[in-house]
């Protein structure tokens, strides 16, 4: 008996259309790194860094869509946001001053 695997029409769908947001964004910051990370019942969050260290992020369905979406954008994709790969992300004023409002002694978040 073969090992046939089905194949989801709408799963495919959905990485064939995630896999162009992230071409899209690659292309925009000169070329992209991303990671998967299992998100719970929402599904999986694509986390992506440009060459020019902006950042943004997708959610996927399942994990599996997100890593055959971004296998289809062919980004390099790291197991953990550590190290060298989180250290190309560039903040600034937005950033900061949204992450003031979470931290130990900030003001509130309004």
């Amino acid at each position: 008996m073969a090992d046939t695997q089905q194949v989801d029409p709408k799963a495919e769908r959905i990485a064939a259309r995630l896999a162009k947001q992230i071409s899209a964004f690659s292309k925009a910051h000169g070329g992209a790194e991303g990671q998967v990370a299992h998100i719970g019942e929402r599904g999986a969050r694509i986390v992506l860094v440009g060459e020019d260290g902006g950042w943004g992020d997708l959610v996927a369905p399942s994990t599996e869509i997100a890593e055959q979406a971004v296998q289809q954008a062919g980004i390099t994709v790291h197991e953990s946001f550590d190290g060298e790969f989180a250290a190309k992300v560039k903040t600034g004023p937005y950033e900061w001053k949204r992450m003031a409002g979470i931290q130990v002694g900030g003001s509130a978040n309004s």
